[in-house]
């Protein structure tokens, strides 16, 4: 493997340089109150909260991971990068909602729509899940990636990115996390492109790499009683949690509350979706390309995970290597500057607001700051940590969402579907269902080291594939809600007034459909009928 020279460390230095020069430009912009600081004025157009929400998503951990997965094979998880249509549910289904109640966060939605339980449990649950896996995971990931790239150590590398990235999110706040997004989106997508492109010409073309690895390798769908990936299950399981993270978290939804006016945030999430369809053939394919060519011994790795990394060390030339590198550096620092102003959002808005009510607008912003800073010494502490944890729960992140989506999924869907559900329904939802994830959690540890002995029920529960718990869960969730809502007093009609499908008025319904026109509705066909022929083609044929 090449280490980086001159050319790549000055491509790495014209993007630093730009980058900052962005934020920089943004921070000294106006920020005097919250929905500056927070949501960018409510004034982003549809380019800006798309790019935002594609960046948003990508981590380094997330490049790195999906090239391992097309290394190694495992073209069921392709699925989930086939969530461009749920990305359109959020502009079309749930955007309208959480735009008219005028809310900053997730939790408060809730409490708009049932009650503060809800809200507060929500905010404190998303606060310990952001800080436990988003950070904690994006930051060691991260470091172990910029360490490898530019040869520097580990802690090092780690430390000066969760430093740089978290200043210009305390002082820049959400504005300048969308425009250095945007940028960062643009380069990602260059530098992975070239890559793509390069590598596939050294392996000799698409038909060329397929015939060597033959078409059941790329097949995404396998029988339904396949041990790993049972199709009916991956659909499934990989739908709920897609509603989870693309319409109800607030660390996606946030960017699309960004946008001047629904319109935009529709045609955000469109073009959101769009770009969702491109890590498939930026990161899964390289990883393809690294096998093949370990396989003709062209180049090495000893993981899977390593693929992506040494193929870009292989076969770009000098200063193309610099651009992709800066590519994962901007996927990482995106991935970080998300997540820390959705914590700071979260913690200022649903926890400290509501204790302090009378507090100032820039008392507010402050406060989320402070809270950003916390964060950031958070994810620091989590990295040695993380370090020496075994690579078991590290694999477990993975599937952690199946455990900890299907109860929001279900409120919040139930929520806006069904006015009947109430807050009790939505409150004991949250509750069980999410204490039942964690009590998976708990069971698998123990069931893999041993505690539990084999055979046992509680063996059996905490070794259960994942998709099939991830369906179980749903339902009972979804079973839950409706029982307990249906045993206890309908919601007050400022509970559900303007809140779901059934209770729109008049002029609720014509804003919704003035709010776009004949290009949207097409250009979201487009997105579905690539999401359907990717899966068509991905059929082991």
């Amino acid at each position: 493997m090449q280490l980086l020279d001159t050319y790549d460390w000055i491509a790495i230095g014209l993007y630093f340089a730009l980058l900052f020069g962005v934020a920089l430009w943004v921070i000294f912009q106006k920020q005097e109150n919250t929905e500056d600081y927070f949501l960018a004025g409510r004034n982003i157009g549809w380019f800006v909260v798309g790019s935002s929400i594609f960046a948003s998503n990508i981590g380094s951990e997330h490049v790195v991971g999906l090239a391992g997965t097309g290394a190694a094979g495992k073209f069921p998880l392709i699925i989930y990068e086939l969530h461009a249509w749920v990305v359109l549910m959020l502009g079309w289904v749930f955007l309208p909602f959480y735009a008219r109640s005028g809310v900053f966060t997730m939790p408060q939605f809730l409490e708009k729509r049932f009650d503060q339980r809800s809200r507060s449990f929500l905010s404190i649950i998303s606060l310990i899940v952001y800080v436990i896996t988003k950070v904690s995971v994006t930051i060691y990931a991260g470091g172990i990636v910029v360490a490898a790239l530019l040869g520097i150590e580990f802690w090092t590398g780690a430390l000066a990115t969760v430093i740089l990235t978290g200043v210009y999110t305390v002082f820049g706040g959400m504005r300048a996390v969308l425009y250095t997004e945007t940028l960062q989106t643009l380069i990602l997508i260059l530098g992975a492109g070239c890559l793509t492109f390069l590598g596939l010409d050294a392996v000799g073309g698409w038909g060329s790499m397929r015939e060597e690895l033959g078409p059941q390798f790329f097949n995404m769908w396998r029988s339904a009683s396949d041990p790993e990936y049972p199709w009916p299950s991956l659909f499934l399981t990989s739908t709920i949690v897609g509603i989870w993270y693309w319409c109800t978290d607030q660390y996606i939804v946030q960017r699309a509350l960004t946008a001047k006016n629904v319109t935009e945030g529709r045609r955000g999430t469109i073009f959101g979706g769009f770009l969702k369809l491109l890590p498939v053939f930026l990161f899964l394919i390289p990883g393809v390309i690294a096998l093949v060519l370990k396989q003709r011994g062209e180049i090495s790795w000893d993981t899977p995970d390593a693929a992506f990394a040494t193929l870009l060390a292989t076969i770009l030339p000098s200063g193309l290597r610099g651009l992709v590198a800066a590519g994962l550096l901007a996927a990482l620092m995106s991935s970080l500057a998300s997540v820390f102003n959705s914590c700071s959002t979260l913690y200022t808005i649903d926890i400290y607001q509501k204790r302090n009510p009378e507090a100032s607008e820039q008392k507010l912003v402050n406060i989320g700051r402070i809270a950003t800073v916390v964060v950031v010494i958070a994810g620091i502490i989590w990295i040695p940590i993380m370090a020496n944890i075994s690579g078991v729960l590290y694999e477990y992140l993975q599937s952690v969402q199946a455990y900890i989506a299907p109860p929001i999924t279900a409120v919040f869907l139930l929520g806006i579907f069904l006015p009947r559900i109430n807050a009790n329904g939505a409150y004991v939802t949250l509750v069980g269902g999410l204490i039942l994830g964690f009590f998976r959690i708990a069971m698998e540890v123990m069931s893999n080291s041993g505690i539990i002995p084999e055979g046992s029920l509680l063996h059996n529960f905490g070794t259960m594939n994942f998709l099939h718990f991830g369906v179980l869960s749903f339902i009972l969730c979804l079973g839950t809600a409706i029982i307990v809502s249906l045993l206890s007093p309908a919601p007050q009609a400022a509970q559900v007034d303007g809140l779901t499908f059934s209770t729109l008025s008049k002029e609720q319904k014509e804003e919704n459909k003035v709010s776009y026109n004949w290009i949207d509705i097409v250009a979201s066909l487009f997105v579905l009928s690539i999401v359907i022929f990717i899966m068509i083609y991905f059929n082991g044929k």
